[in-house]
This record gives C-alpha cells, structure tokens and sequence, in this order.
C-alpha cells in the first residue's frame, strides 16, 4: 500500500449518542506528520436509546444505524481499506446481540468495525484531543463523555497515562432521570449524586496523580461550553470554555425551564435536547468530585485519535506493537525465544501462504511472542494462561476482534487440538496455527537452530474433492532428523494429533 502520507484517511466512530465520520489529510509539517481535517459527517444515532432491559439493542435502533452507515460508506466509496478505520464503542461492547448487528453494520459501511475496549477508547481520545488543543507545559486531565461512557485521561504532551472508562453516559443518564425531557430539583440532585458515586471510584487516583489543567473532549463538553458561553455564564475573571460557576447557573437555567423543550437558551440544539440534562449532570459530578474550576474544551477526540492512530501504523509508529513488547516485559517472557518462535513461525507460514497479507503475519507475529507470558502464573497450562491473559487484559491498539484471534491462535498452540471447538475451527486460520505449534517444537531447545532444509508444503494447491484439506507434508533432511530424535518424535505426534480433526499431516525425510 502507497504511503498514508499526503492521502485521505478516514475514521468512522460508531458512539452511543452519534455516529461520527471524519476525513482527515496527512502532511508533513515542520512540527511532524499532522492531520488536517478536510470533511466530517455526524447523525445523532443514539444507539444507546436502542439498549432494552436485556442489553439487546432495538431493530428500530438497528434500522437508524444501518442507514447512517450506509450514507457513510457512499463517502467511502473510493477509499482503500487500509485508509480507513471504524471503531465502536460502549453501546456495542454491552449490547448481547451485538455480533449480529456487527455483520450488518459492516456490510452497510462496507469496512470491518472494530468493537474497542473502554481504555483503548480512552487512549485514542487522549490522542485526538491532545492534536487539537493548546500546546502547555505539564500534565492534562481529557474528559471524554459520551453517550453510554465517559472516559478520562491523564497524560502529557502526546502520550496518555492514567486511563479509565466509567459506564455513565449523556444517553442512558438522561433516560434514566429525565424522561420526556423534564427536570426539576430533585431529579437533578439525584442524577448528580448518581455521577459522583461512579467518579468517586477513580477520583482519588487522579487527584493523587494530579494535572495541571484539564480539557472537555467531544460533543457532550461542546454543547456544554456553547450553552454557557452563549448565555454569558461564565464570571469574567474565569476564561475557561467551561467553569464550575458557569455549570451551576447552566443548571439553575434547566430546573427553572422544567421541561428542555421549552427551553430557548443559545447554543441548545435542538438534537442535544434529550441529552443535555444527562450530559449537564455528569459534568457537574466530574467537576465536584475532580475539583476542577474550569475546562478548556475541544470538539475532537476519539475520531482524529484513530487517524493519528491510523497513520501511526504506518509509521512504524504502531501502539499494537509497543504493547507486544510491554507485556513481555511485565510478564517476564524470554524475550529471544519469543523472536525465536515468532520467526520460525512466519517462515512455515509464508511457505502455506505465499500471498499472506501483513494484517494475518501480523498476528502470528503478536501469537508467537505473547505464548509463553502464562508461565509467569504457571508453568502446567500455561497456555491456556496466556491466552487468558490476552482475552482479558487491556491491550492498547489492540481491538476486542484481535484479542479475540490473538488469544485462539495462542490457546492453540499447545496440547490437544480437540479443545477447538467448531466455532474455533471455522474462524481460526489452521495454517497459522500448525505453523505456530510447528515453531515452538523446532524452537524447544531454546537456542537458534539450521532449518534450511526444512520446509511445508501441500500435496496439492487445493481442497480435495472431499472437502477436507490437502494433505500437508512436513519435509526435513534424514540426516537432521536422525541427528534430533526428540524433534523427529515431537513432529510425528504433532501429525498425528491433526489426523484426529481429519487433516492428513506427514512427515517426510529427504536426502
């Protein structure tokens, strides 16, 4: 794929409250690569509204996304894949039929959608917003509320640091309290005191690790600073977008309205009505529970954090890798022996698939080096350990799909393969996974060993009439074979064990 640099990239946000797309033009400049935005899309989806008792999201809710994402992807149309990026977030993570709405929503966009985690969310918020705010000295606080989560950050220059994601949202907060729009005292205090108690779990964390002034990231902070700047609540001798004196008189406003739709106040548009009491309460609770007296705020943030994100991968900037690294270190892996593996592993690969794309080595890559990071919990099933680990913790750049392959490629790798189960066996890439168990048989002595003479190869290019697949010849030179007997013994049984899911697997020596 030709550069990103100079080339249109594109994001596409799938958040609780609205669908966002933004196209954005990476240039060099003398301060680095920047992305300028040159067009941007957002409908007021509320895919959050769509969310039942049950956590399954509406077909209604349904029909409304897949409508917007399929005017999105007529924008779309004419970019390469690897130029765009479709993330997802809180409604999606939590909705039980998710998987389903996944499959329709990306045949209307017309790209893959990756469902993100809640700190990954954080992360590439932190990024957005840091790109498009003033440059200061010192660490920044980036409060991110959107529509069924509010994510905050603290972080310096461009690099986030403390992360977390509350499921508290403008959306569900605003349903929960102020049905048909209508507010008054007590359900106001109520939904104040409901954002406190959820901040209050982080809060001493932040106020411990400490900032020098914070940002308001995102529509919610937006509508927030244009109603009170419009409406001249903020005291003169306070600058900030947003202050805590401006948000209580914003509040005053609101219960004396008592219903928003009667409400006439500059900068209160007319598709934030049903959010912007939720929004208003959260921010209060922020405010109050952060002792923060003002905000500086910016519309970007999760969007421009996945193009910079984006156009970092193309860099060899790449967050997924920073992390493979990371986890090695944290869990005390061989870090030679997991190059080791992961070489041997990207050699078979390319021998049963020359046309391999980079996304798919990729992962193998990732699967290799991350193996063995179980043995730092134990060394009987460490791999069900690992790939544990994978599933479950937080892997920045990473989306829960990739976590998702990761964690089977490495569950795999080791033992018995009838632990795949049917699902696995028709999602997983096999040739990856032999290629991966291949590896960490030939890499057992831990130490770099001669394997030219070794090679994979099909006995024939396809499937055989039957449907099964090609048989697979595992082809190494008698003299080495019978120089590492341990080897020879171990690939006879890795055979074997294939045969049991009726794939015809040989070893065979050549002069």
């Amino acid at each position: 794929m030709p550069s990103l640099i100079n080339h249109h990239l594109a994001a596409v946000d799938l958040g609780s409250n609205s669908f966002r797309l933004l196209i954005g033009r990476a240039q060099d400049s003398p301060a680095g690569v920047q992305v300028y935005p040159i067009d941007s899309l957002r409908e007021p989806v509320r895919l959050a509204a769509g969310l039942d008792d049950g956590k399954h999201l509406s077909e209604a809710s349904q029909q409304i996304a897949l409508q917007t994402l399929h005017r999105f992807g007529e924008r779309l149309r004419q970019f390469h894949p690897d130029r765009v990026r479709a993330v997802a977030t809180n409604t999606v993570r939590v909705a039980k039929n998710a998987p389903q709405f996944l499959l329709r929503a990306q045949a209307a966009l017309g790209f893959p959608i990756e469902v993100i985690a809640g700190r990954e969310e954080a992360r590439l918020v932190y990024i957005g917003a840091a790109h498009s705010v003033s440059t200061r000295q010192g660490r920044r606080l980036v409060v991110d509320i959107g529509g069924g989560s509010t994510e905050f950050i603290i972080g310096e220059g461009y690099e986030p640091g403390l992360m977390e994601s509350l499921y508290i949202g403008c959306v569900s907060m605003s349903q929960r309290y102020f049905p048909g729009n209508l507010v008054d005292e007590t359900t106001m205090r109520a939904a104040e005191i409901a954002a406190r108690k959820e901040v209050q779990i982080i809060a001493s964390d932040f106020r411990r690790a400490g900032w020098s002034h914070a940002v308001g990231s995102s529509g919610t902070a937006r509508a927030l600073a244009e109603m009170i700047g419009g409406s001249r609540l903020n005291p003169p001798d306070q600058p900030g977008d947003i202050t805590l004196h401006g948000l209580r008189e914003l509040r005053r406003l609101f219960v004396r309205a008592g219903n928003l739709n009667k409400l006439r106040i500059e900068g209160l548009k007319p598709d934030r009505v049903p959010v912007a009491a939720g929004g208003l309460a959260i921010m209060l609770g922020v405010f109050e529970e952060m002792g923060i007296e003002q905000m500086e705020v910016t519309d970007a943030a999760l969007r421009l954090g996945v193009l910079y994100d984006l156009l970092g991968r193309e860099q060899s900037h790449d967050m997924r890798e920073v992390t493979a690294q990371q986890f090695l270190q944290r869990y005390g892996a061989d870090a030679q022996q997991a190059r080791r593996v992961s070489d041997v592993a990207l050699r078979l690969y390319r021998q049963l698939c020359p046309d391999a794309g980079e996304p798919e080595q990729r992962l193998l890559r990732w699967a290799a080096q991350l193996h063995e990071i179980g043995l730092s919990i134990a060394h009987s099933a460490y791999h069900k350990h690992s790939a544990y680990i994978v599933a479950n913790a937080d892997m920045p750049g990473f989306s829960r799909g990739e976590q998702a392959t990761l964690a089977q490629l490495i569950l795999a790798h080791a033992g018995k393969l009838k632990k795949l189960g049917a699902a696995d066996l028709d999602t997983l890439d096999l040739d990856a996974v032999i290629a991966l168990r291949l590896a960490v048989i030939l890499a057992r002595n831990r130490i770099d060993a001669d394997l030219d003479g070794l090679h994979l190869r099909y006995a024939v290019p396809e499937l055989n009439l039957s449907g099964l697949r090609a048989p697979l010849h595992i082809i190494a030179p008698r003299e080495w074979l019978k120089a590492n007997p341990l080897t020879e013994y171990s690939l006879q049984q890795e055979a074997a064990e294939w045969s049991r899911l009726n794939w015809d697997v040989a070893l065979r020596s050549q002069a």
